[in-house]
């Protein structure tokens, strides 16, 4: 019962990660009025988490590995409810723009910590649905967002929400600190910690069970948040209304439940290629039918799929704590890569071609998530001095 309250507690966590985008999402127009005089430097407030991710990435994983997951969570945890503080008292536009940077370190040391320990916590058989679960947690909080953020920042303003905002996170600091147990830190030789940071990540990178559910997770975050943005462009003014709404709750549905049951039968590795696979089915349909509202409900059924069992696939794959912790950090690191190419992507694609070259892209890229985890699946299977070999 402990270790299962655990696993919620660390979830609940992530939210509060993912809220740290979340809140200047529903947030935005009402920033733009505070800070009127921003201008083109106001979406420094929400590229600057993605860019911290990007470039700090796997050096998080590999300082949440030497430090200890337990201690790099509520140190995450607490800094972020510090800087959400800072945002709750409207200071200058700079100091503002550097808590977010600040914000950033934060994002990357729970999105790493937390579901390393709900991984060694949650045991070989509960353990692909505690990862199930943890791949939701950016689709709900930005769920939870929409529909209470508008009411709230509509009554309190825009200090309210981030007051709010900063509450959580120290509760849930609070919380886990009584409730995580100590998890041994890795000797720097684990970590990689003494290579610097080129040498990290060429040493990460080249181990395909550590680097596998990384790379293919690039090729999701390229075309998830940017299908949603842009998605009234790539459908046209026929779109329904409800579907913009309707499409990551269905994500997080064949999450929650398809997900949970393939992967408790089937290799997380096998359900994400087979993911991929159905993905670019559905998207090559939407290219077919010109969009039909079924077709695109059934993408993102599929690309459920793909979110679960790639998070799954990080425990699968790797063999300690410490590895696990480097995983997540290049999780993060392609997500955020993902998260900042996809929508100028398709946006160029857009302008070339219409919404069949954007959904060409979305095709290209699920084809290739397919590939590179098939290639790294054989290069796996080989022997050790075979791969040294080559």
């Amino acid at each position: 019962m402990h270790a299962t309250l655990t696993v919620l507690a660390l979830w609940a966590a992530g939210l509060g990660a993912a809220a740290q985008f979340a809140k200047l999402a529903v947030g935005f127009e009402a920033l733009g009025a505070a800070y009127p005089e921003a201008g083109a430097a106001l979406g420094l407030a929400v590229s600057s988490l993605s860019v911290m991710g990007l470039i700090f990435g796997l050096s998080g994983g590999v300082a949440v590995a030497r430090l200890g997951a337990r201690r790099a969570l509520v140190t995450g945890l607490l800094l972020g409810a510090a800087m959400s503080a800072l945002q709750a008292l409207s200071p200058a536009l700079p100091l503002f723009l550097a808590t977010r940077v600040v914000e950033g370190a934060s994002h990357i040391a729970i999105a790493i910590a937390a579901p390393t320990m709900m991984a060694e916590l949650a045991g070989a058989r509960l353990r692909p649905a505690a990862m199930t679960l943890w791949s939701t947690f950016f689709g709900v909080a930005f769920a939870l967002a929409a529909l209470g953020g508008p009411a709230l920042i509509a009554r309190y303003g825009l200090p309210g929400l981030f007051g709010l905002h900063a509450a959580y996170m120290a509760a849930m600091a609070g919380v886990l600190a009584a409730l995580l147990p100590a998890i041994p830190r890795a000797p720097a030789a684990a970590t990689g910690s003494g290579q610097g940071w080129i040498g990290q990540h060429v040493a990460l990178y080249r181990a395909p069970h550590l680097s596998a559910p990384a790379l293919g997770w690039l090729f999701y975050t390229l075309t998830f948040v940017a299908l949603l943005t842009l998605l009234p462009r790539v459908m046209g003014p026929e779109m329904p209304r409800w579907l913009p709404a309707a499409l990551p709750l269905a994500s997080i549905g064949a999450a929650l439940t398809v997900g949970t049951l393939l992967l408790s039968t089937l290799s997380a590795v096998s359900v994400v290629m087979v993911s991929f696979a159905l993905s670019a089915a559905a998207a090559l349909a939407w290219i077919v039918t010109g969009g039909a509202p079924p077709v695109a409900l059934a993408l993102f059924l599929c690309l459920g799929l793909v979110q679960a069992a790639s998070f799954a696939a990080v425990p699968e794959l790797a063999r300690s704590p410490a590895e696990r912790a480097l995983s997540n950090g290049a999780v993060a690191q392609m997500g955020n890569l993902g998260n900042l190419a996809g929508t100028p992507l398709m946006l160029a694609a857009l302008g070339a071609g219409g919404g069949t070259a954007a959904l060409g892209l979305v095709l290209a890229a699920y084809l290739a998530g397919l590939a590179v985890h098939a290639a790294l699946a054989r290069v796996r299977a080989q022997p050790i001095s075979d791969r040294r070999a080559t």
